[in-house]
């Protein structure tokens, strides 16, 4: 009977959500630790996660700039290694916008694509909004604990555009963040703003993009923070460009880093893992 009722208890554990995480190309290329932060957070979570190869870039370089064919051929790929998984998840805002909002406009005139490509859209997240909006509360408990970064105790965070815009993050890091022991959040003035990076927007307009980043790191000074976080890659590089310009002391790191106790060498520290201000090459033009 003991036995029995262990067995049926068990049957009631739900399984675990399968999630392909989508890694994007600034974290392959230049911050890998956020990819492993995020496979850490999801499997706590009690997610089953799995990293398909061959996946490049979400498209979004091509698609800004009108390049629709090159746009198209990579959603077809991103279709095609992802369409299998309970969710899709990435530790980016931008990325989840372009492929949750923006992917199915790119088969308009393609019916079986655009389909293909709805349902996909449908079951991508931002990673913070998942582990809050799909995982619930008694997830985010299990990631309770983490331990701030060394000599940080408090941390301001930064909205990046699409994540806020196009998919309505905000209180989500932030309500995670809190559980972070010893460590306080302090917002800074327009955090909502955008840094000035916006991909190719600062090639194109550097005058424009590095006033904005410089506005930004003023403000984030003002703040008085020893760190500030963000859930974008590419914005992370900008303003970590940017503050070492200037020689500002405050670290940079991706909100998931923070969040899963794996913060150790800040974006533009030198590798020994001192904190310093050296800034981060092609970044923060202007």
């Amino acid at each position: 009977m003991e036995q029995s009722g262990l067995m049926e208890d068990a049957s009631q554990v739900p399984a675990p959500r399968r999630v392909g995480l989508f890694v994007t190309c600034l974290v392959d290329l230049y911050r890998p630790s956020t990819g492993f932060a995020a496979v850490r957070l999801l499997e706590t979570a009690g997610c089953e996660v799995e990293v398909p190869p061959g996946q490049t870039c979400c498209g979004q370089p091509a698609f800004n700039n009108g390049d629709s064919a090159t746009a198209r051929a990579i959603a077809r790929s991103i279709v095609e290694r992802f369409e299998g998984f309970d969710h899709v998840v990435a530790p980016s805002g931008s990325c989840a916008g372009m492929l949750r909002r923006h992917l199915p406009e790119l088969f308009a005139d393609d019916a079986p694509w655009r389909e293909r490509a709805e349902r996909l859209a449908a079951r991508v997240h931002e990673l913070t909004s998942f582990l809050v909006d799909v995982c619930g509360s008694a997830a985010v408990e299990r990631l309770r604990g983490a331990a701030p970064p060394r000599g940080v105790r408090t941390a301001t965070y930064h909205d990046s555009c699409s994540g806020l815009r196009e998919l309505g993050v905000r209180e989500q890091p932030r309500h995670l963040l809190a559980a972070v022991d010893g460590l306080d959040l302090v917002e800074m003035r327009d955090a909502e703003v955008c840094c000035g990076f916006g991909g190719t927007f600062c090639v194109k307009y550097p005058g424009i993009s590095g006033r904005m980043v410089s506005e930004k790191v003023e403000n984030i000074a003002s703040a008085g923070a020893d760190a500030v976080l963000a859930g974008d890659v590419g914005c992370l590089l900008n303003i970590a460009g940017r503050l070492g310009r200037e020689g500002r002391p405050v670290r940079v790191f991706h909100v998931a880093e923070v969040l899963a106790g794996m913060a150790e060498r800040g974006i533009g520290e030198p590798a020994s893992g001192a904190a310093g201000t050296g800034a981060v090459a092609g970044s923060s033009r202007g």
